[in-house]
């Protein structure tokens, strides 16, 4: 072989497997580190006070009332998320067979998702980023990562090549932050802990 031959063929030898494989898994951290950033940057510098919006309330009768429902609704579904990912995974076998269990997954991800929106518009644009107790701080992070863990989660979804254990884990984290949201906001709220 000619070292023309070796320079031609060098050049077009893909590039290294490790590195492929390095960047990979870096993918949905980079894109949930992002967005945190980026919702807990946007509600920093949109503290307001004293808390008064406006709002469409056929149901409720205020934001925080709002806000408590929604969010227990939306943790009602992701527990429901967790047992049509156990059937899925096959550690449940209830019956039927087939693919009842994803699709059911799948809209009640949506409609969890769709359902946090509202809360997350209040929580962002008019509450903001809060420091002022540590209930308040932790509420404040775990809001700033839901959406986060819920791009990542559906990049792991949307793609293929990484381990069987990625998107559970995914699964396990956006279930964990929605469900510390709850006892942190609306569970006060139910309580009476927030009068």
């Amino acid at each position: 072989m000619s070292s023309e031959e070796t320079g031609v063929s060098a050049a077009r030898k893909p590039k290294s497997p490790v590195a492929t494989n390095l960047v990979r898994p870096l993918l949905p951290l980079v894109l949930f580190a992002l967005i945190t950033l980026t919702v807990g940057l946007v509600a920093t510098a949109t503290v307001r006070e004293p808390y008064t919006t406006s709002f469409f309330h056929p149901f409720f009768s205020d934001v925080l009332q709002m806000k408590a429902w929604l969010a227990t609704a939306a943790v009602v579904l992701a527990c429901g998320q967790l047992l049509t990912a156990a059937r899925i995974y096959e550690l449940l076998g209830c019956p039927p067979k087939g693919r009842f269990y994803h699709v059911v997954h799948r809209w009640s991800g949506r409609a969890a998702i769709v359902l946090t929106l509202p809360v997350a518009y209040h929580c962002v644009f008019m509450l903001g980023f809060g420091a002022g107790s540590p209930r308040v701080l932790v509420h404040s992070l775990l809001g700033s990562a839901l959406y986060g863990a819920v791009a990542a989660k559906v990049l792991l979804v949307r793609s293929s090549g990484f381990g069987s254990w990625a998107l559970p884990l995914a699964g396990g984290v956006l279930f964990s932050i929605l469900l510390g949201l709850w006892l942190t906001a609306a569970l006060v709220y139910f309580t009476g802990a927030l009068s």
